[in-house]
Formats: C-alpha cells, structure tokens, sequence
C-alpha cells in the first residue's frame, strides 16, 4: 500500500497531463520513498524505468539500452537486446520515440550516471534545447546525493539550468501522515515509533502493528539481523569519508553535547577541526544548526534532525556489544526507562507540525509564519529560560506555547510560568499562550482557560481529532 505524498502526485500528475516536454528533478535523502512516489505515478503510464548503477559507462549504457527494448519488445528476451553505441544515440531515439506518444522517462540515480559518464549533462542539455518543441517526453531525473542534485542539476553552473520544469525535494513524511502506517496501534506507540525512525516510509514499515511497543524495540533494534540494527552507520559510510569522525560527531550531539566546544572536547579534537564534519553532516540533513528565535546573533547549537540517528546513536550504539552477547532485554530496559525523556523533543516536533498544518487551513486563532525553540538568559534572575516553540508574523509574536510529554495531568503552574517568560520574546498580553499535553489537564489549569480566552489548552488525542490533513 503507497502512503502519502498527495501533494506531489499531485504535482506530477498535473504536469504529466500538459502533453508537451516536462522535465521534473526530484531529490530527497536516501529511504525517504522517491523511487516509490516514481513508481507509484509511473504505474499505469508508458514508461522507460532506468536506474543507473554504481559502474562503468558500459554497464549503465547496456542497461540503459536493455529498458528501452523492453519497452519497445515488452515479451521479448532482455538477453537480446541490442546495445547503443553511446548515450546520445540512445537518448536521441527516446527523444524520437516521444513525438509520436506520451512516453515517461525516468533516470533514477542520476547522480551515478552522471559519474559513469561525465558528459551525460551536457548531452541532454542538447537534445533538450533540439526537441522540447516537438517532443512530448516527460523525464524524471531522480537522486540521493542532495549536494550533487543541487549543485549539478539545479544550480546555474549545471549544463541542465534552465532545462528543469519542476524540482521536488522529498522530505520525510510528518508524524500525522505516518500514523497510516499504524492502524490498529495506539496513537501514544505511533508516536514513539515516529520518534525512534522519524518519518522513513522504509523504516516504518520495521514496525508490526500487532506487536507491543516493547516487542517492536526488541524486532527493530535488538536483534543484529535486522534491518535498523546497522542502518545509520551504514548509511554514514556511504555519505563521508573517515566515518568514524563523522560517528563521533553524532553520537556527541546525540548525547546531548550541543555546541561545537562540547562536541570537540568529546570527541578528543578541537572547535576547528570538527567544522568540517559538522558542515557536511548539515550538508546531508543529518545535522542543523537551531538559534533561538528573533536572536541571529548568538552562536547556534547543533542537533540532530533525524530521530532514527537521534534514537540509534543514543541508545543503540552505546550498547551494542551487549546485544551481540544476548543481552538484548537489559538494552531494552534501559530503552523503556528512559524514552519519556527522549520523547519530549519529538513531542515538540509533532506539535509544530500540527500547529503548522492548522495554520495553512487557517484552523488557528492566530496566525504565524515563524515557529522555532527560544532559550536564553533571563535579566532579572539571571537564569536560564526556555520557550518550546514561540509563534510569529512578521517578527511580531502571536503565540508562545510549552509541550509536555508526561503521564501526569499538566497542573496550572504551567500556564503561569508560560505567562512569566511571554515577555521575554516581547510577547504582550495579546498573545496567545498554548499548552500542548500527552494527558490532560488538571481542573485548576481548567479554570484558568475560563477566565482568559488567551490560554488553550490541547491534549494529543485533541491534536489527533483536529488535524487537518
């Protein structure tokens, strides 16, 4: 069953309905579901599928040419096919074959191809600027490496500017589109799965709906023939160079070291000498560097944008020789002890996705273009304070919310704390003030909405009821 991304087919749909040349680029980190989306789309439609491989020009120009015989030959032997002599005869005849039909042409991996044969660009610059007027061929380029699809493809120093007429950047699915992988689990496990592997179609599937939240951690992650076992060490490996730099880096960060002093004297190196590797992990969206809000100033402080590298480099890493011994149900109480905490951060995440979605449906009460984390220093006790996610238009506070992934119902001390730090992101008395909780409230902090209708209180299952999707 295909999950999601109805925005982009959408997308794709619309363009492919033109009948004229297209040429949609789409790009996104490793697992995050593009060759599905592609597949998905391509389904009913005339296609050359062609995934280009980590190998010589021969081997992807054989491949090449064994997809279009297909094509043309689809109950014919694949051995029998003849091979072009280059990628600009086989690119031509496709070309050719498109003025008469609708053809879709997907080259996925691009980025291999592009290695394998360096020309490759440039060819197709060409014969696009020669056929787009004639042709009806609708071509997918599609790739895992974002600095390359970005810089080689989309960027004005690519011989492809210009050429694209849509780009797509596949970005891992929200919390509320992954619940669909989990119908029959409880809404507080679906989080907790969301927050072990984030939105990664492929890794939310490592889940059985069937199982206890317990079983699930010891299928998924405590058991060395699983899937997620190794996963993002083996996908570091493929991304850098000197991987255990880069391993080290992450497990600082994941450890709770947020800054690039505490994450170089962790690591045993210097401020300096971890740039680099800090730059690269940004690079391919592993890393982001978050300042407070309204404040550009400051030195930033570095997390973790993926929850599976997140959750893997905090619990599973630190203690994987012990389930390479059979050890594996003291990980898991080691896991289960300590997961509230670990959530709290993920439940922020999922409340600003939910407050994102209500604000594109105008299902808010104020609006906001900006969402982001606040800490600082407060003035008048000199000590340090935190706003989980304060909302603003234009540099102008509308909300300031806190999020509280507890078993307990929130008490009114919340709203009153909340109300305390409001003015230290200068939001005045018009703002609101918003209490996102995994239970519920208690009936003091009830009252207080009563009297002013600034405070709102939300409760996952009430996230859960309202979302708009």
């Amino acid at each position: 069953m295909f999950i999601g991304r109805k925005r982009e087919l959408a997308t794709l749909r619309r363009l492919y309905k033109t009948e004229s040349f297209r040429l949609p680029v789409i790009y996104g980190r490793r697992r995050v579901g593009k060759t599905s989306l592609i597949a998905h789309f391509t389904a009913a439609l005339p296609t050359i599928f062609f995934t280009a491989i980590e190998d010589s020009t021969q081997a992807n120009l054989r491949n090449l040419s064994r997809e279009y015989f297909l094509f043309e030959h689809p109950d014919a032997d694949p051995a029998g096919a003849p091979v072009f002599p280059d990628f600009q005869t086989a690119f031509e005849s496709i070309f050719t074959l498109a003025r008469q039909r609708r053809i879709v042409l997907v080259i996925d991996e691009y980025p291999y191809l592009a290695k394998a044969e360096p020309s490759v660009s440039s060819i197709l610059q060409m014969l696009i600027d020669r056929n787009k007027d004639a042709s009806r061929l609708f071509m997918i380029l599609c790739g895992s490496s974002l600095s390359f699809m970005r810089e080689q493809v989309l960027s004005e120093k690519s011989p492809l500017y210009g050429r694209r007429t849509a780009q797509l950047e596949i970005k891992p699915l929200d919390f509320f589109e992954s619940l669909d992988f989990f119908p029959e689990a409880n809404s507080i496990d679906a989080a907790c799965y969301y927050g072990m592997v984030g939105g990664i179609p492929l890794y939310l599937k490592q889940f059985d709906p069937t199982l206890t939240l317990s079983e699930n951690i010891e299928a998924a992650f405590l058991d060395p023939s699983s899937l997620l076992f190794e996963e993002p060490t083996n996908l570091v490996k493929q991304e850098v160079k000197k991987a255990a730099t880069y391993n080290a880096v992450i497990g600082a960060i994941a450890d709770g070291k947020t800054t690039s002093n505490e994450i170089a004297t962790t690591v045993g190196s210097t401020s300096a000498e971890i740039n680099y590797p800090l730059k690269e992990l940004q690079r391919i969206g592993l890393v982001e560097r978050e300042l407070p809000f309204g404040d550009k100033r400051r030195r930033g402080v570095y997390r973790l944008s993926d929850n599976l590298f997140a959750f893997w480099y905090r619990f599973i890493l630190p203690s994987k020789s012990l389930v390479e011994r059979g050890l594996s149900t003291r990980v898991l109480g080691r896991i289960e002890e300590h997961l509230p905490e670990y959530m709290g951060p993920v439940f922020e995440q999922i409340c600003r996705e939910w407050l994102w979605r209500q604000n594109a449906a105008n299902a808010l009460p104020f609006e906001f273009d900006n969402a982001n984390r606040w800490w600082g220093s407060n003035p008048a006790t000199h000590a340090q304070e935190e706003i989980d996610i304060v909302c603003a238009e234009q540099s102008h506070v509308t909300a300031v919310c806190e999020c509280k992934w507890r078993n307990q119902a929130m008490e009114a001390s919340v709203l009153k704390t909340l109300d305390r730090r409001a003015p230290l992101v200068n939001a005045g008395s018009e703002a609101y003030r918003c209490v996102f909780a995994k239970t519920g409230f208690t009936e003091g902090c009830k009252e207080l909405t009563r009297q002013n209708d600034k405070y709102k209180l939300i409760t996952f299952e009430d996230m859960l009821q309202s979302v708009v999707l």
